[in-house]
C-alpha cells in the first residue's frame, strides 16, 4: 500500500534511528527528547508510555505544587520534590509558606523516610498505615514501637485532591499529552491550575495554610 493509503495522510515512522550527531560520544543520544523517553517524564508500563503528575492542593482543591514524572515512578519518591515545590504567599508582607500545617495523603506515602521528614519539619502527617506494616509491627511485639498517630476525621478531607485531578483532567492537553518534552506538558499543567485558580470565586485573601 502507498503512503495514499495511510490514515490521515502522514508519512510514516523512519526506518532506522537516527544517528548520533558527529562528535558525540555513545550514550549522548539518550539526552536528546527525540530519542528514548529518558530524561522527558516516560516511563514504560503496561500501558505504553506513561507520564504521572504529582500535585499539592489547598482546602479548596487548588494545585499548589506540581511535579512531572515518568508513568513507572513510585509516588512516595517524588514526595519531597513536591514538598520542595511547594510556596503560598501570604495575605499581607513575608516570605511564602512552604511548610504546611498539616499534609494529608494516602496509604502510598506511609514510609519511614516521609514520617521522618515531615515531622524533621515540625509537619503534622495525616497518613494511614498500610496493612503489612502493621503485621510487622505486631508481630515484633513490644520492639515494634507504637503506632503513628492518624486522625481519622482530617483525612475525610483528602478527596479534595481527587477531585482537583478530576478537574485537570478536563484539559484535554492534561489528560492526554500530547506534547513531547516534558517542559511543555508541564507548563501545560502549570497554565491548566492557573486557569483553574481564575474561575475560582475571588476572596478577599489568598489562602495562608495549605
Amino acid at each position: 500500500m502507498d503512503r495514499v493509503g495511510r490514515l490521515h495522510h502522514q508519512p510514516g515512522p523512519p526506518a532506522r534511528r537516527r544517528r548520533p550527531q558527529k562528535g558525540a560520544a555513545p550514550g549522548d543520544e539518550l539526552e536528546d527528547p527525540a530519542y528514548a523517553a529518558a530524561g522527558q517524564a516516560l516511563g514504560r508500563s503496561r500501558g505504553g508510555l506513561t507520564v504521572k503528575v504529582h500535585l499539592a492542593c489547598d482546602g479548596r482543591g487548588l494545585p499548589l505544587a506540581v511535579v512531572v514524572t515518568a508513568g513507572n515512578c513510585n509516588d512516595s519518591t517524588a514526595f519531597g520534590a513536591v514538598l520542595k515545590a511547594l510556596r503560598v504567599p501570604r495575605a499581607g508582607v513575608g516570605r511564602p509558606r512552604s511548610r504546611p500545617d498539616a499534609v494529608i495523603a494516602d496509604k502510598a506515602y506511609s514510609s519511614r523516610a516521609i514520617r521522618h521528614l515531615l515531622r524533621r519539619r515540625g509537619i503534622r502527617a495525616v497518613i494511614p498505615e498500610r496493612a503489612d506494616q502493621r503485621a510487622n509491627r505486631a508481630r515484633r511485639g513490644r520492639a515494634g514501637g507504637r503506632p503513628p498517630a492518624f486522625d481519622r476525621e482530617l483525612y475525610k478531607a483528602r478527596n479534595v485532591v481527587e477531585r482537583c485531578f478530576a478537574r485537570l483532567k478536563q484539559f484535554r492537553a492534561v489528560a492526554t499529552r500530547f506534547d513531547k518534552l516534558a517542559a511543555r506538558y508541564r507548563a501545560g499543567l502549570h497554565l491548566a491550575s492557573l486557569i483553574l485558580w481564575l474561575r475560582t470565586p475571588h476572596q478577599n485573601h489568598l489562602p495562608d495554610k495549605p
